[in-house]
C-alpha cells in the first residue's frame, strides 16, 4: 500500500527482529536529549493480590505524606476504580484517568506532577505526555516562578514515582508506563509491585513461580525481589510477546496470499 514506511517511538527496541522480518526495516536507537536520571528497582512480588494492594498503599502514602508526585499505572478501568476505592478509604486525593475522564486528560496531566498529587492511570490514557514536575508553565505562565521552584524540591524527593501493579502482556507497554518518569532530564523512581494471582501470572508462569516462592518458604504478605523470579517473569512476558508476533505474522502471510503475493 506504501512504497515507503518509517516512524518513531521511545520503545522499539524490544520489536527489533519483528520489524527486520515483517517490514524489512532496522531499528536505529537515537541517545537521549540529557541524560537519564530515572532509577527502575526491581519488582515486588507478592503471592497474593491482596498483600500487594496493602503494599502499594503503604508505598502511596509514604511518597504522598514527603509531597512526591505519584502516577500509578493500572491495566483497566475496573481496576483504576478499585484502586481509587481503596484510597478513597484511606482518605487520599487522587484524580484518575481513563476511558470514562479522557476529557479531562489534559487538565490531571498538567496536575499530575505538582506536589503531593496522586494520580491513578490506565496505560494508553496520557501515554506519550511529558508529565512535568511542579506544573506545566505553559497552561500556567502567570505561576511560571512557583512551579520552577517547585520542581527543584520534587526533584530532591526523587522526582515523579510511578508505581505499576502488575505487568503487561508486552514489555513495550511497561517501558511506556516507565517512561511517564524521568523525562527530559528530570529525576524519577519507579516500581511494579505483583502477585502471583495477576493476570499474567495466571495464564503463564504462576505455577513455576509459586514453585520458586515455596522453596524460598515466603509467607503471602512477604515480598520477593530475585533474579529467578525476574527471569520467570521475563519468560512469561516473551511467551505472550511470541505468541502475539506468530499471529501478526501469519496475518501478513494470509493478507499476502490474498493478494497474490505468495512468499515461501
Amino acid at each position: 500500500m506504501y512504497p515507503k514506511i518509517s516512524g518513531m517511538t521511545g520503545t522499539a527496541i524490544t520489536e527489533v527482529d519483528e520489524f527486520k522480518e515483517i517490514y524489512n526495516l532496522d531499528v536505529i536507537q537515537i541517545p537521549t536529549n540529557m541524560p537519564n536520571k530515572r532509577t527502575d528497582l526491581n519488582d515486588l512480588i507478592y503471592m497474593k493480590k491482596s498483600a500487594k494492594l496493602k503494599a502499594i498503599l503503604e508505598s502511596i502514602q509514604d511518597s504522598h505524606k514527603k509531597g512526591q508526585p505519584i502516577l500509578i499505572g493500572v491495566t483497566s478501568v475496573e481496576k483504576s476504580e478499585e484502586l481509587s476505592d481503596i484510597l478513597k478509604k484511606n482518605k487520599i486525593k487522587h484524580n484518575v484517568l481513563n476511558a470514562k475522564n479522557h476529557a479531562k486528560e489534559a487538565e490531571i496531566i498538567n496536575q499530575a506532577g505538582k506536589r503531593g498529587s496522586v494520580t491513578i492511570a490506565t496505560n494508553m490514557a496520557g501515554r506519550g505526555t511529558d508529565i512535568r514536575l511542579g506544573g506545566n508553565t505553559e497552561s500556567e505562565p502567570e505561576n511560571k516562578e512557583k512551579i520552577t521552584q517547585e520542581a527543584i524540591e520534587i526533584e530532591k524527593l526523587g522526582g515523579l514515582l510511578i508505581i505499576g501493579t502488575e505487568r503487561n502482556e508486552s514489555r513495550r507497554v511497561d517501558n511506556q508506563l516507565r517512561g511517564r518518569s524521568g523525562r527530559q532530564g528530570s529525576a524519577g523512581v519507579t516500581q511494579f509491585f505483583l502477585s502471583l494471582e495477576d493476570d499474567l501470572m495466571c495464564i503463564f508462569g504462576g505455577e513455576k513461580l509459586n514453585s520458586i516462592m515455596n522453596k524460598l518458604g515466603m509467607k503471602d504478605d512477604e515480598a520477593i525481589s530475585h533474579k529467578w523470579v525476574t527471569g520467570a517473569l521475563d519468560s512469561a512476558q516473551k511467551k505472550v510477546e511470541s505468541y502475539n508476533y506468530e499471529l501478526r505474522k501469519n496475518l501478513i502471510r494470509y493478507d499476502d496470499t490474498k493478494n497474490g503475493k505468495v512468499t515461501l
